[in-house]
């Protein structure tokens, strides 16, 4: 594992206005690992804002990328930085909401579909595959009748912003659990217990 790198990618929308929105929360827990490794973010020629960090002394290399294209054409930022590094699908992990898992919770899954999620629907699109690792963000449903795409572009509420920060923390350990250990030791130890 120690010589591998990883391609680890924050989905969301690009600029200010998208920046604290629910949809959003897949690139503010890679600024959290970014942060943990004193990683800057520099424009990459791939439409991405790309940081380059190691985890530990003479551990994998973690490539961290947020697509500067919309979260439903993220496909296409991902798959060039693929190429560029040279890395299989296997060595991308994907962070990303997830309105299925309960706010403040994370879970780590291996391939699967998408879920109605238009960003994991152009990656699986662009790479011809569902084989990554996907860490799911919960943020919940939203409440009564509001509309789904509503909810994703709206930022997190008074309440939901306290426990923001430690769900952040929780989602970066979650990558920093798969490249040391592989997603099934990490599952263990992340997911909640049903």
């Amino acid at each position: 594992m120690s010589s591998s790198a990883f391609l680890v990618v924050g989905l969301g929308n690009p600029g200010p206005d998208y920046s604290a929105n629910r949809h959003n929360v897949g690139q503010m827990a890679l600024s959290v690992l970014a942060d943990r490794h004193n990683a800057t973010f520099k424009s990459h020629k791939s439409n991405a804002a790309v940081a380059e960090a190691r985890l530990g002394y003479g551990g994998a290399k973690l490539i961290l990328a947020k697509p500067g294209s919309y979260m439903n054409t993220s496909g296409g930022p991902v798959s060039s930085l693929l190429k560029f590094y040279d890395l299989p699908l296997s060595n991308l992990i994907v962070l990303h909401d997830e309105l299925d898992i309960d706010a403040e919770t994370i879970r780590i899954k291996q391939g699967g579909g998408h879920a109605g999620h238009n960003g994991l629907r152009d990656i699986i699109s662009a790479c011809g595959s569902n084989d990554f690792t996907r860490v799911r963000i919960g943020i919940g449903r939203p409440p009564g009748r509001m509309d789904t795409a509503d909810f994703v572009l709206k930022d997190f509420n008074s309440t939901e912003r306290k426990y923001l920060p430690l769900t952040l923390e929780l989602a970066a350990d979650a990558v920093e659990e798969i490249v040391r250990s592989g997603v099934l030791e990490a599952q263990n130890k992340i997911n909640p217990r049903v």
